[in-house]
């Protein structure tokens, strides 16, 4: 084959030139005025024979074809983008160095998500001496699919498992601290730990957690009422990282436990203490006080706490970061709380007062004030609320999003009809308010059907030319509004081309049999009279009911024109209003409104009162800067610097990606990329069995140990390629895949992991 030079007669000096600067200082270049030069630029022929110097004639020992040249981090995010496990397990099929590169993806979050697979994970974890050892790969358990029979014998061969960063647990009521202990102990790197709902975990575990998990960064113990306040302060104590923390449903704790938090873990961006009825006053004022970055605070339930929680802030000072405040039924707060809240979080995007039943409009002018700031707000059994005081609201936040105004009586189609002027509401809830009419109901089919002036890229208004708008309404819920008729509720069907949940419990006008088969089932806890009534639409329900009820006869007359079918951009593109729509709605990856959104689940009570669908994140900055501080500017302040946790042996820095567990990905942070595994290189070439001692162990290469069957070996994918010889394999995390033996065995299957 023909080199560079003899390719390219003008390249010649070039490569000439190159050859030289990369050469040995043992074969010095020569002079720029030797005869060399000259006659290797004169050289007719172009043959390689006219080459003068010894260096510029050395070829390599081997052709590598070209993607053998490709570096390692190349082949690592390349191999990051396969979706399936059985591909991953194809790669290294391959040959070793696809092997070493691709290990660390495919163990990075075994599939514990049937007995079968579990049990093929915990056989290939105890084989000695294989030739990876894929206990240090793994980064994420999750037992949450197998929560109903997850006893201490199903976590103890996992506890091999020393650097897990992030562990699931929820629901496992079997688990108990023995199994549980084991786990945690000598295990540093975890961030994160979710043991909600684990019912028999006792202060033994939480010491065990303070005393070997010391870079904490988040935890979920909802519903564990066996943990003691004296356990929980030394957790926050040790702990001192601690980022997101969600005590649900403990009854047991008490102010102390709160307090130590807000004194010892300044770094706090999330605490929900949902239904803890004995924490009071003071663990509100210090948690507010002390934090640098409180984001989100979540008291529902809190009887205990007052007004002077907040009345007690220090005076001149506010709060940028605080986002989220959910004060549902914190009976005792009165419109004084509410104005102190507005004047320290001036930034509050989501406020939630249901059930807060002494506010009044007082309460509402004063939230006002937030403007632009405020997208959700909850103030649904607030009865006391009239219709001047959402009028003001309206014009004053017109970016509100979602607003529940459930039960508040006074309302009347007045306040309804200027909350359809909202141009970015999505979801509206008016359940009993009883006053309301159809004009409500036409209001808000009309709402945003208007024409807009045409902008172009540089956002000038374009003279003569507009667009026509649909509404951007999701869900509404007009239950016991027992004043609408069907022709009003037609018309907003098809008028909100994205409407996606409608509850009509209780009005008549929908109370039929023809309906039914359109209405999803009635919860089984709700009584007969409550089955009776029970009218919601969600889904292709709505859709449904749509069509039927264009299609009836009787009601095809009252239809408003059709929606325009297209739009047209500035370059005279042609596209669909509804597909743009859709096309539009970026889905949710975090559920911060900590109730409704795009993604969220149809609600099973139809008063839809604040659902929570909160799942907490782990921030993995520390770590990207193996253990430097790392610091973040606040909107309108100074730099502040967040402690780095302790010092330890440099580990990957991998970002969480997002699962559907209780800890989901940091939105800005790199993707995760696994980091190769390094050992000896003598045998990458030949693909030939190792002799040296690798990662896993001290014997040739062999995997077939490191199968989850462990027995079968999988062979490669054809027998031409470099691939393991001898039957050697390595082990996919699932178990599934069917097992081969020989050099010419069929390639391996495998399922791809359901996280």
């Amino acid at each position: 084959m023909p080199d560079d030079a003899e390719a390219d007669p003008e390249a010649a000096p070039q490569a000439q030139e190159d050859s030289r600067s990369t050469s040995s200082t043992s074969s010095p270049v020569p002079a720029d005025n030797e005869e060399s030069d000259f006659f290797l630029g004169a050289n007719d022929s172009q043959s390689s024979l006219g080459v003068p110097n010894l260096q510029d004639i050395q070829v390599d020992d081997e052709c590598l074809p070209p993607i053998n040249r490709l570096p390692n981090e190349i082949l690592i995010a390349i191999f990051v983008r396969l979706s399936s496990a059985s591909d991953i397990l194809h790669v290294m099929l391959t040959c070793k160095r696809w092997a070493r590169n691709a290990v660390d993806i495919l163990w990075h979050r075994p599939a514990c998500t049937s007995w079968p697979k579990h049990a093929s994970i915990c056989q290939t974890l105890g084989v000695e001496n294989p030739y990876f050892h894929y206990r240090d790969f793994i980064k994420r358990l999750n037992l949450a699919s197998l929560n109903e029979k997850v006893n201490d014998g199903s976590v103890m061969p996992l506890a091999v498992c020393s650097r897990v960063e992030r562990l699931t647990l929820t629901g496992c009521k079997g688990l108990t601290d023995t199994g549980l202990i084991a786990l945690v102990q000598n295990n540093t790197h975890l961030l994160a730990l979710d043991i909600s709902l684990d019912v028999q975990i006792t202060e033994l575990s939480i010491n065990a957690i303070a005393e070997n998990c010391r870079r904490l960064q988040g935890l979920n113990v909802s519903s564990c009422t066996k943990i003691s306040n004296d356990s929980m302060i030394k957790l926050a104590q040790n702990c001192r990282f601690i980022k997101r923390l969600k005590l649900n449903d403990c009854n047991q704790l008490n102010d102390e436990a709160v307090v130590a938090f807000a004194e010892h873990c300044p770094n706090i961006l999330e605490i929900d203490l949902h239904q803890c009825r004995l924490v009071g006053n003071e663990p509100v004022t210090r948690l507010l006080t002390k934090g640098q970055s409180l984001r989100e605070l979540r008291l529902v339930g809190c009887e205990r706490i007052d007004d002077s929680a907040f009345l007690s802030l220090p005076l001149n000072r506010t709060y940028e970061h605080l986002r989220i405040l959910d004060l549902t039924s914190c009976s005792e707060l009165t419109d004084r709380a509410v104005e102190k809240i507005i004047d320290v979080a001036p930034r509050l995007r989501n406020l939630v007062l249901a059930k807060c039943r002494r506010i009044t409009d007082a309460a509402v002018y004063s939230i006002a004030r937030l403007g632009k700031n405020l997208h959700y707000v909850h103030l649904g059994h607030c009865s006391s609320i009239t219709d001047d005081a959402v009028k003001r609201l309206v014009q004053a936040c017109n970016r509100i999003r979602y607003i529940d105004l459930g039960c508040c009586l006074h309302l009347t189609d007045e306040s309804v009809t200027k909350l359809a002027t909202l141009p970015k509401l999505k979801r509206i809830g008016l359940v009993k308010c009883a006053n309301i009419t159809d004009e409500s109901v036409l209001a808000l089919a009309r709402a945003n059907q208007r024409s807009r002036p045409r902008r172009d890229a540089e956002g000038n208004v374009i003279p003569g030319e507009t667009y026509s708008t649909h509404s951007s309404l999701e869900r509404v819920h007009l239950s016991y509004c027992t004043n609408l008729t069907l022709s009003s509720i037609l018309r907003l069907l098809n008028s909100c081309p994205r409407l996606t949940h409608l509850s009509l419990t209780g009005v008549q006008a929908f109370l039929r049999d023809d309906l039914e088969m359109y209405c999803r089932d009635a919860p089984p806890e709700f009584t007969e009279h409550q089955r009776s009534v029970f009218c919601v639409f969600s889904g292709q329900g709505v859709v449904g009911l749509r069509k039927y009820l264009n299609q009836e006869h009787g009601f095809t007359n009252s239809l408003p024109p059709p929606p325009p079918p297209h739009r047209v951009r500035p370059n005279g593109e042609a596209t669909d209003n509804v597909g743009l729509l859709h096309a539009q709605a970026a889905p949710h990856t975090h559920n911060a409104d900590g109730a409704f959104d795009d993604a969220e689940p149809d609600a099973v009570d139809d008063e839809d009162v604040l659902e929570d669908g909160t799942e907490m994140i782990i921030d993995t900055q520390p770590l990207l800067q193996n253990g430097q501080g790392a610091s973040t500017a606040p909107l309108g302040g100074n730099p502040v610097f967040t402690a780095a946790p302790p010092n330890l042996q440099p580990i990957s820095a991998q970002a969480q990606s997002m699962t559907p567990g209780m800890f989901n990905y940091v939105g800005g942070h790199p993707p995760y990329v696994p980091q190769q595994v390094r050992f000896d290189e003598s045998s990458t070439a030949s693909g030939q069995p190792n002799s040296t001692p690798g990662v896993g162990g001290s014997e040739p290469m062999d995997l077939s140990s490191a199968h989850p069957s462990g027995s079968a070996s999988v062979g490669p994918a054809n027998s031409n390629s470099h691939a393991h010889q001898n039957g050697s394999s390595v082990a996919p995390v699932n178990g599934n895949g069917p097992a081969a033996t020989g050099a010419g065995a069929s390639s391996a299957t495998s399922q791809a992991r359901p996280e």
